[in-house]
């Protein structure tokens, strides 16, 4: 029941920017959370490949490097808000590159965005309120007064899907677009195993008892650090009781019989694909 996920094959992630500089790269430039693109013909997307951003016209905020793909730098950048449109390019997010891009470009997207995060945040110690400077040896920044080092901010959330008999539990989250529902899910607490948070996370959304949890697979999901990791459990005992905060219907659904449910990008789509194909 594993659901393959390929990482780009050719990608090398390095932390040390090369020198000189590489005549031309591959730059992931974002301008509030927005991708830089040029738009080609039947909806596909490409990046500028220039030495630099400042080559047309762009401001950086700051910049990292990344690494690269085959033979080819990537670095990301940040540019202010109002930056004005380079000629022939504009902005897309990256829900919007979903089909524009290919798997490689896409998941260092992915990662360029979470980095940019990171750097902003953590600019400034949290210990003493220095600046913070790049680590030389590894992907880490080190305070430039006391010496703390803080590393790049992965936060795991499980996506848990609960099956009985023919049916599986899909339930539906007040930000959901209307008639839309999909596996549960939560952000996993300190101290506790994955295990442990998909066994609370569907008592305290839906009141029901779970067994037999076991992993399917995982997601980078870069809104802005989550890993999304989606587990498959067998119910137990209990009635539905839903948590109004959290979710505002649940309920079970034959697997031939199912509602609107995410798109095929999302990991949650993939575990409910992956649930109804192994039963």
């Amino acid at each position: 029941m594993d659901i393959p996920f390929r990482w780009p094959s050719t990608y090398q992630s390095l932390y040390a920017t090369p020198e000189p500089a590489p005549e031309k790269a591959l730059w992931f430039v974002f301008r509030n959370n927005n991708l830089l693109v040029t738009q080609g013909e039947h909806g596909t997307a490409a990046l500028p490949p220039v030495p630099h951003p400042e080559a047309i016209g762009l401001k950086v905020l700051r910049e990292h490097y990344l690494g690269m793909l085959g033979n080819v730098h990537c670095y990301s950048a940040e540019v202010e808000e109002q930056e004005e449109d380079p000629p022939g390019w504009g902005w897309l997010g990256l829900r919007e590159l979903y089909g524009a891009f290919d798997d490689d470009l896409l998941s260092i997207a992915g990662r360029a965005s979470q980095l940019l995060e990171w750097e902003r945040t953590h600019s400034f110690c949290g210990v003493c309120g220095s600046p913070t400077v790049a680590h030389l040896k590894e992907r880490a920044r080190q305070c430039s007064n006391c010496g703390l080092i803080t590393y790049p901010k992965v936060t795991p959330a499980i996506m848990a899907l609960v099956r009985r008999g023919d049916q599986i539990l899909l339930a539906r989250s007040p930000r959901f677009r209307r008639g839309m529902v999909s596996v549960l899910a939560g952000f996993v607490e300190p101290g506790e195993t994955l295990e442990q948070c998909v066994t609370r996370e569907v008592m305290e959304e839906v009141g029901l008892t779970v067994k037999n949890v076991r992993y399917v697979a995982s997601q980078s999901w870069p809104f802005p650090h989550q890993m999304m990791i989606a587990f498959i459990a067998d119910y137990e005992s209990g009635e539905i009781n839903i948590d109004p905060v959290e979710i505002s219907e649940a309920n079970w659904y034959d697997i031939d019989k199912l509602p609107s449910i995410p798109g095929k990008m999302s990991l949650a789509r993939r575990l409910i694909d992956a649930a109804v194909g192994g039963m």
